[in-house]
């Protein structure tokens, strides 16, 4: 049973960092990748972030690029998500989740999610 577990959230100052965590078990954790989402309250769940187990090949979307840096630890089956100099405007529910093959931005192409860690950013 593949299974996602999310930690790591928190209620940080602007400017502030987290480190979130994706644990992942039931698949075998090189042939696929894995991504975060989020989602704010009123809004659509969007791309963050998705890394390539397999040849570390990583995306990140522009609104994060140079302060969110998503890593893997094959050892230990899990994706990190290193969030630095956070905006009030990054707080929302982060998920991360995964599928066959390589990055998609649109959260409908992944098949197995992770039941998210709440990020809030106070200004």
């Amino acid at each position: 049973e593949v299974q996602l577990q999310a930690s790591g959230g928190g209620l940080v100052q602007a400017g502030g960092s987290l480190r979130l965590s994706c644990a992942a078990s039931g698949f075998t954790f090189d042939d696929y990748a894995i991504g975060w989402f989020r989602q704010a309250p009123g809004k659509e769940r969007e791309g963050v972030s998705c890394i390539s187990t397999w040849d570390g090949n990583t995306w990140h979307a522009n609104s994060v690029k140079g302060r969110f840096t998503i890593s893997s630890d094959s050892a230990n089956n899990t994706v990190y998500l290193r969030m630095n100099n956070l905006k009030p405007e990054d707080t929302a529910v982060y998920y991360c989740a995964t599928r066959g093959g390589g990055c998609k931005v649109a959260a409908g192409f992944y098949g197995y999610w992770g039941q998210g860690t709440q990020v809030t950013v106070s200004s």
